[in-house]
């Protein structure tokens, strides 16, 4: 769709006279209305403030692109100002904007709007066409310059072009697929980060979410097959095999959210490798010299993803329990003294003790596929059960956690070493490989291992620990509880975030629920403190920054300390270290209070089953006022053009 056949005379000003952004606007919109394109000027021009806030179309070089799609538009098109002495329109650049195409797209799936975006943001890049337009003498010559313009840029179109161009642009130029560990807020944090880039910069984009409520906004074979590039922004596994042929760049969850116009740029570029599926679904989303760390940090992602609702969800209904039971506080059948408590005590119980085989499985799985499902859970399962020949059933000594986690790095090296030992085997015994080899060797191999290798050790450094935390005096539990808060805002996220919070729920399985508590208030502190920074001292903030105040407050509650990822982003050394200390400040204070949580989960919402409540809220309280404190003495205010 070219740019001379959707703006018309009527829609041009070449003198424009305007004083600031909200006249600029005004202005458009009016010339815009004078193109006859607009069905309700009031509900367009809405529109268009809209857009507005959600980030400032003044892309910098001179050059302002405000726009809205909404029923209010009749066709699409487009409106152009030429402002002399320059306007003051909150550029990315902070220069005046000298430049104005305004554009109207009627609410269609066509995303017309895009299309004109890109189309523009690429003529505009050339400073000879600029300086072209804003000496222009006639709306006639104007005109001239775009259609000359047009031309030279895109040469090879013609009709039949034009054609091929309106049936390709129903699809995506740029697809994506986002997935954390954990699959609550970098997920959607990255998916929203790289969605806005590319409507900024003009190309349209699709992102499959791989969130904890499963995959959302599934990229199709059709739109697979229809686009430029792809982009991988993961810190687990996701379905490779479907990208086999296609440019793909693969990176990090983190840099989806930090690093959205990088990646979009370097997908458009045309040199993003081709990625060769191995023909596995499930296949490993590793980038070429990708460390050994890494890679045992995402296989430990896999499993702690597929653990944590498990977790979550039957350490609630046990912690429920004993809420339920509080009348039989000190019996010998606390927790399971009333039907009701009963009942909740089974199902979490049952719940809460998969954690160790769905951990195990998940592992191995990441490392060599879906064989090495079975061989992982059953070490999981041997793990909890601590199962010794050597000893009487009532003398085993579980390996827990820590055996979980061998019993799934085990488990997927094994299955490697079988696989290729049987790739020997004539292939008509390849059916027999998954029904019957796999099975049985990795079940005999895991039960050797764990039983006489692993649990006898890992159970007696678990027996130690166990003993050495319950014995802790009280000053070396408060500096447990300040490493373990000040570890979950390190990173907010990260692998430290997760080291610490998988501690904390190995923690609850041995009945360390003071640990637990640390470890979520720890997390609860970071969005809160920066909450209270942003609605206090609203003079060191960006208007965009304050407008997640809110956002934080709700996240921080749910302890989902990933809301202040993207201030950290932006000043890390005037953020993080405030968090952190906050966050350890406040872990002590859990600690020293002898606050404890059953629930892996909830923040505020399960503060009914925290024990010692108020304390706890106490604790958060001075944790969240410490990193507001940090925050404001290391942030000064804003120019008040910034705020």
């Amino acid at each position: 769709m070219k740019i001379v056949d959707l703006l018309r005379k009527e829609s041009i000003n070449l003198n424009g006279e305007v004083h600031s952004k909200k006249e600029t606007i005004d202005q458009m919109v009016d010339l815009m209305a004078a193109g006859g394109n607009i069905a309700d000027v009031d509900a367009y021009r809405e529109g268009v403030y809209k857009r507005e806030e959600e980030g400032t179309t003044g892309i910098g070089e001179g050059i302002a692109i405000p726009h809205a799609k909404t029923d209010a538009v009749k066709a699409p098109g487009l409106a152009a100002m030429a402002v002399k002495e320059g306007v003051d329109y909150d550029s990315l650049d902070g220069e005046p904007v000298h430049l104005i195409f305004l554009i109207a797209a009627p609410n269609t799936e066509d995303n017309v709007h895009l299309e004109v975006l890109s189309r523009l943001s690429m003529l505009l890049m050339d400073d000879g066409f600029r300086e072209n337009l804003m000496s222009a003498g006639t709306k006639e010559e104007f005109l001239g310059y775009i259609d000359a313009a047009e031309k030279e840029k895109f040469p090879e179109e013609s009709k039949e072009q034009k054609e091929n161009d309106k049936e390709d642009k129903k699809g995506y130029r740029i697809l994506a697929v986002t997935a954390c560990p954990t699959g609550i807020a970098h997920t959607y944090m990255a998916a929203e980060s790289l969605e806005n880039k590319a409507q900024e910069m003009g190309y349209t984009i699709k992102v499959e979410t791989n969130g904890s409520g499963g995959d959302k906004n599934v990229l199709t074979a059709d739109e697979i097959a229809g686009c430029d590039c792809i982009i991988i922004a993961a810190d687990k596994d996701v379905k490779m095999a479907r990208f086999d042929g296609k440019p793909v760049i693969i990176t990090k969850v983190a840099n989806g959210i930090s690093k959205a116009e990088e990646l979009i740029t370097e997908a458009m570029s045309g040199k993003a490798p081709i990625y060769h599926s191995k023909g596995t679904d499930e296949a490993s989303v590793s980038q070429d010299g990708e460390g050994l760390g890494r890679k045992i940090y995402k296989s430990l992602m896999n499993g702690v993803s597929h653990m944590l609702p498990f977790v979550i969800g039957g350490g609630i209904l046990i912690a429920l329990s004993f809420l339920v039971d509080s009348a039989n506080a000190g019996a010998a059948d606390f927790g399971s003294g009333t039907p009701l408590a009963l009942f909740f005590h089974t199902v979490g119980n049952t719940a809460f003790g998969m954690m160790f085989p769905i951990l195990a499985g998940y592992i191995a799985m990441a490392i060599a596929d879906r064989p090495a499902l079975m061989p992982g859970i059953v070490g999981g399962l041997l793990a909890k059960a601590g199962t010794s020949v050597s000893l009487p059933e009532d003398q085993w000594v579980s390996s827990g956690f820590f055996g979980a986690l061998i019993a799934g790095f085990v488990a997927g090296c094994l299955m490697v070493l079988i696989k290729k030992l049987l790739d020997k085997l004539p292939k008509s015994l390849e059916g027999t490989k998954p029904v019957l080899l796999y099975p049985f060797l990795g079940i005999l191999a895991m039960g050797a291992i764990m039983i006489f290798l692993v649990n006898p050790p890992v159970g007696a450094f678990n027996t130690w620990l166990n003993d050495m935390l319950a014995g802790m005096g009280e000053s070396s539990k408060i500096l447990l509880g300040a490493v373990l808060g000040g570890m979950m805002s390190i990173d907010f996220g990260g692998p430290f975030n997760k080291a610490a919070y998988v501690f904390g729920t190995a923690a609850i399985a041995s009945g360390q629920i003071d640990i637990m508590a640390a470890v979520m208030i720890g997390g609860m502190t970071p969005p809160i403190g920066i909450a209270l920074a942003t609605t206090f001292f609203k003079k060191r903030f960006t208007k965009s920054e304050k407008q997640t105040t809110v956002t934080n407050y709700i996240m921080g509650l749910s302890f989902i300390t990933e809301g202040a990822i993207p201030f950290a982003a932006s000043d890390p050394l005037r953020i993080i270290p405030p968090c952190v200390a906050g966050s350890a400040v406040a872990g002590a204070l859990s600690m020293a209070f002898g606050c404890g949580s059953r629930a892996p989960h909830g923040g505020i919402f399960v503060i009914g089953i925290v024990e010692n409540a108020p304390m706890f809220l106490l604790a958060l309280a001075i944790g969240a006022g410490v990193t507001m404190a940090g925050i404001i003495l290391l942030k000064k205010p804003l120019p008040v053009e910034k705020q």
